[in-house]
């Protein structure tokens, strides 16, 4: 008796011929590179080493493109923003040793982030593995212990025949909710000895969609259908899943306030009746999600930022909508759905009754009203105008990447993303060097448009090699550069604590020489010509500096302010 499912896995002619002539010369190498191109891959970021050469050997002879950087860990910022802007797998070649490890602040910056890394990295020769002993270069006695705390999962390969297979399931795993990076480690004298396996043309890694419970999505929707001041915490989940236009309906129908994260910018239209914006700092803000009676959190931890530094203390119902399971609840009891974000919101607005409530845009005026006196009452109009004019140069599609530094503190709350997926920083995981990089990454993503990194001078020294990069590609990053002579936020954070700072202020080079060395356009500009020389930059292809020498402060928080007893 024949089944269905038995004809599809009959090889076709054209795999049968090319299962029994493969072409001379191949490696394992090449069983990596194969496998990844019938996965559907079509860019790889990284830096070779002495253990990967057979892998970066095989690209030559494979439709793959390659963007190698200067560092391991700005290559996995760059294979962290192509992840996160394209919502495909990012391939990440490296080195053992030394070059893996120096990868591990970006993949846990793309893990805090769920960004889909796939990292392959080499290993001593098998006869080396586990021993600690045999004397090999770059040897550690435990290599992918290293990333086991760090990344979603951990792969190993000790033959040929493994390599499709355990690719494939690293694939899947990066790509399952939610997503992540991943560690494939291979040794060396597998990826360098000649292959007699076929070459690789059929491979499935299909993620398994994260489905909610219906009887979880039923008691969710009957709370908000009955709750009196419902309210939405929207985080990085909601844009990852791509349900942003879900959010906003369900908003709508519920006549619910909805706040976003730092990680969920974009994820509400900023200028809705609706919209509280992103104020997590303020406590106008957390005082409002307070009071809610049923607060619907929808992909969000609610960690240290989006809780306002752990003060929220909630008095209503909490429903949390989370894909990574070890977020659920975390923080604090509710109705948790482990689910990815666009099904539970598919599913709560089949299910939701409609609210009428015509005092909602009011309550959230009054709270932005409350939150924009306070912080005009600090004389912080130079702050406000460098964002206005970061804001009026970057074309609405276009993306941002902010490291941390004390402009991106400020755009966390009030930047206006205007679109999901276009703000990505560092707050995941809170490491230096993240913007610049991370922008070139999403300049290989897709170069019809121009991309913003926003850096301090700090944060940028982090990064300056990648100025090679960025003119060896042409890519057409514009990186603005804030110059404040030192680590801002921590100068402005240690005087608060310590009444001076210690270890703050930096020698700088010349940003504009320098840039200009690499063969890249700078320019320094003042607060009054920003935008006028960024929107200059950003509309003239190709990578390009713009220095602003200019110390700038943050804005008072007021997560210390409650009550005394409350």
């Amino acid at each position: 008796m024949t089944h269905d499912h038995d004809l599809e896995l009959r090889p076709t002619a054209a795999q049968t011929e090319a299962a029994l002539n493969p072409p001379p010369g191949r490696t394992g190498g090449d069983l990596v590179v194969e496998t990844l191109c019938g996965l559907g891959a079509s860019t790889v970021f990284g830096l070779p080493g002495q253990h990967a050469l057979g892998m970066f050997d095989a690209l030559r002879r494979s439709r793959l493109r390659y963007v190698g950087l200067r560092v391991e860990n700005n290559a996995g910022f760059a294979a962290d923003a192509y992840g996160r802007v394209t919502g495909e797998v990012a391939p990440l070649f490296l080195s053992t040793g030394p070059g893996a490890l120096m990868s591990l602040a970006a993949l846990q910056e793309a893990a805090a982030a769920s960004a889909p890394v796939l990292a392959v990295g080499s290993q001593v020769p098998v006869a080396g593995l586990g021993g600690g002993r045999h004397g090999y270069l770059h040897e550690l006695r435990d290599q992918q212990a290293s990333f086991r705390d760090v990344v979603k999962s951990v792969h190993t390969v000790r033959t040929q025949s493994q390599i499709p297979s355990v690719i494939a399931a690293a694939w899947e795993s990066a790509l399952s909710a939610p997503h992540g990076p991943v560690w494939v480690e291979i040794p060396q004298d597998v990826l360098l000895a000649e292959t007699l396996l076929p070459q690789v043309t059929g491979v499935d890694a299909t993620p398994h969609d994260l489905v909610p419970r219906p009887e979880l999505t039923a008691v969710a929707a009957d709370l908000l259908t009955r709750a009196e001041r419902p309210a939405v915490v929207a985080g990085g989940g909601v844009v990852r899943a791509d349900a942003a236009g879900k959010l906003r309906a369900l908003a709508e129908k519920l006549s619910a306030p909805v706040v976003t994260t730092f990680g969920g910018k974009g994820a509400f239209p900023w200028e809705h009746p609706l919209s509280l914006q992103s104020w997590l700092e303020d406590r106008h803000t957390t005082d409002f999600l307070e009071e809610a009676d049923v607060l619907l959190v929808i992909g969000s931890g609610l960690g240290e930022l989006s809780s306002n530094y752990h003060t929220f203390a909630p008095n209503g119902r909490i429903i949390q909508i989370e894909a990574d399971l070890g977020k659920l609840e975390s923080n604090h009891p509710a109705l948790g759905i482990h689910a990815d974000a666009r099904l539970a919101l598919q599913a709560l607005l089949e299910t939701v009754g409609e609210r009428d409530d015509p005092t909602a845009p009011e309550r959230v005026r009054r709270v932005l009203d409350a939150v924009r006196e306070r912080v005009d009452a600090q004389g912080l109009t130079l702050e406000q105008d460098v964002l206005a004019s970061v804001r009026a140069a970057l074309p609405d599609t276009s993306p941002s990447f902010w490291d941390m530094t004390i402009l991106s503190y400020w755009a966390w709350s009030a930047f206006d993303a205007r679109r999901p997926g276009t703000m990505h920083s560092a707050q995941g995981a809170g490491g230096l060097g993240y913007a610049f990089p991370a922008a070139l990454g999403a300049a290989a993503a897709d170069p019809t448009q121009p991309v913003l990194a926003i850096s301090g001078d700090g944060g940028a020294m982090y990064s300056i090699a990648e100025l090679a990069t960025a003119a060896q590609y042409g890519l057409d990053v514009t990186w603005l550069i804030v110059d404040d002579g030192g680590y801002g936020i921590l100068r402005e954070y240690m005087t608060d604590a310590f009444g001076e700072p210690t270890g703050t202020e930096l020698t700088r080079p010349d940003f504009v020489a320098l840039a200009e060395s690499f063969g890249v356009r700078g320019v320094r500009t003042t607060p009054e010509h920003l935008r006028a020389d960024l929107t200059k930059a950003l509309t003239t292809p190709g990578p390009s500096v713009v220095v602003l020498p200019a110390v700038l402060r943050m804005f008072a928080p007021t997560h210390l302010d409650r009550p005394t007893g409350s």
